[in-house]
């Protein structure tokens, strides 16, 4: 007769008991299996790792297919009659191990790992191609229709892409000395890029690696930037003063030309909250109600309404012609056929007048004496810094550029106390 032995309890609280049972359920299980719903043409099935948690099960490949035949059931293993049964033992067997620390490591600690990172951390990780994912995220802009962003990023891409002769790139083969070689072939007297470029450029890059990692594609430690911290220089924002407003609005411009449209969109520009040019170009007779502008900002796509004063009415009052059509432009610089359901076409129109812009805008400040740089951009710094020297708060100026943060907003502010106490030193004489 067998000895039976009774099971002896220890004293212990319901509450713990409960804690116990409660661990025992949220554990995870691992366990060896041979997956004959899976085999092959050739009668062969793979060799998984199975993990059982709050019920899910997670398949993990060993890479290892063999025929039935050779498969234990009963012990799950590999029969010793496989010609390769004990080189395939042995490494299914420390594989085996190696994923149940790991599974134990971040059960004790509370963490978890999705089968994807397991799989990484037993097999080690795949370098992973970063034009392919670089090239993805770019596209994705053109998707969102974001087609600005998508042609700048896509250059910094095609920069990268010449630099390596368009070989094949992985993460892994981006390091800090990577970066530090590249940064300086940036800087060389063939490429010439300014810190802030390569700022910019290195910015993207950087996010690249960000969303792998968080897509899981790569481990944490093949991100360079948690080493390399990227550079910049401060850049002060170019404005136009009232004196030089007014001269730039003087230099005489032949009536009806693009270089007098251009010279009054600017000017209106400096007087009507600072409007971004895309914005300026989309403006149409159906937007102006004989007091205020009335439309959708195309960057941040939100509702804006602004008065337009004095300057801005008379520049208006010269392009309105007797019987405007609604849907007619404000400032005529788009093509009058143009599809505006059509975005990406749109931003190439766009793009293409404000280059011709730009380049009127330089003639007529350096007839007017100017020295600085000047874009349409400056305009909008033109008025920022007027507004906040006539007294308008900073919210109200904030709300009129259109910007998302106020801290968008408070550079000009600074600028504008720089100037003021630029202006007490007149008491230190």
């Amino acid at each position: 007769m067998e000895n039976v032995y009774p099971i002896v309890y220890p004293t212990l609280p319901f509450s713990a008991y409960l804690c116990y049972t409660t661990i025992l359920l949220t554990m995870s299980t691992v366990s060896i299996i041979y997956r004959k719903d899976k085999l092959n043409k050739k009668g062969e099935a793979p060799i998984h790792f199975r993990i059982i948690k709050d019920r899910k099960i997670t398949y993990i490949s060993t890479g290892i297919m063999i025929s039935e035949e050779y498969w234990d059931f009963e012990n799950n293993k590999i029969k010793s009659k496989h010609p390769n049964s004990k080189r395939m033992k042995s490494f299914i067997d420390n594989k085996y191990v190696e994923l149940q620390d790991e599974v134990f490591d971040k059960e004790t600690s509370q963490k978890s790992l999705t089968s994807r990172q397991l799989r990484d951390k037993i097999y080690g990780m795949k370098p992973t191609d970063f034009f392919a994912f670089a090239d993805s995220i770019v596209e994705n802009y053109k998707t969102n229709k974001q087609f600005s962003t998508h042609d700048k990023n896509q250059s910094i891409i095609k920069k990268l892409k010449d630099y390596v002769d368009n070989r094949t790139l992985a993460f892994q083969d981006i390091d800090v000395e990577f970066l530090e070689k590249y940064e300086k072939h940036l800087k060389s007297d063939k490429m010439k890029n300014k810190i802030n470029t390569i700022h910019k450029d290195f910015k993207f890059i950087r996010k690249v690696f960000n969303d792998a990692f968080h897509k899981e594609l790569i481990d944490y430690h093949v991100n360079p930037f948690h080493k390399y911290k990227l550079k910049s220089e401060k850049t002060q924002r170019c404005f136009l003063t009232e004196d030089e407003l007014k001269d730039f609005g003087k230099v005489p411009t032949t009536p009806g030309t693009k270089v007098q449209l251009h010279q009054d969109m600017f000017i209106f520009a400096s007087y009507t909250g600072g409007l971004r040019v895309s914005d300026m170009l989309l403006l149409q007779w159906k937007h102006f109600d004989g007091a205020n502008i009335n439309f959708t900002i195309a960057k941040t796509g939100s509702q804006l309404s602004v008065k337009v004063p004095t300057k801005g009415l008379e520049i208006l009052k010269k392009y309105k012609p007797k019987n405007p059509i609604t849907d007619t432009f404000i400032f005529p610089m788009l093509p009058p056929d143009i599809k505006l359901e059509d975005p990406q076409a749109v931003d190439v129109a766009i793009s293409r007048a404000t280059a011709l812009i730009n380049n009127n805008l330089k003639i007529i400040k350096n007839a007017a004496g100017i020295g600085k740089h000047i874009s349409f951009h400056i305009s909008r710094h033109t008025w920022a810094t007027r507004a906040l020297k006539k007294g308008i708060s900073i919210d109200k100026v904030s709300k009129l550029m259109g910007h998302a943060a106020i801290r968008e907003t408070q550079i000009y502010a600074k600028i504008v106390n720089t100037e003021l106490d630029k202006a007490m030193d007149a008491f230190n004489d």
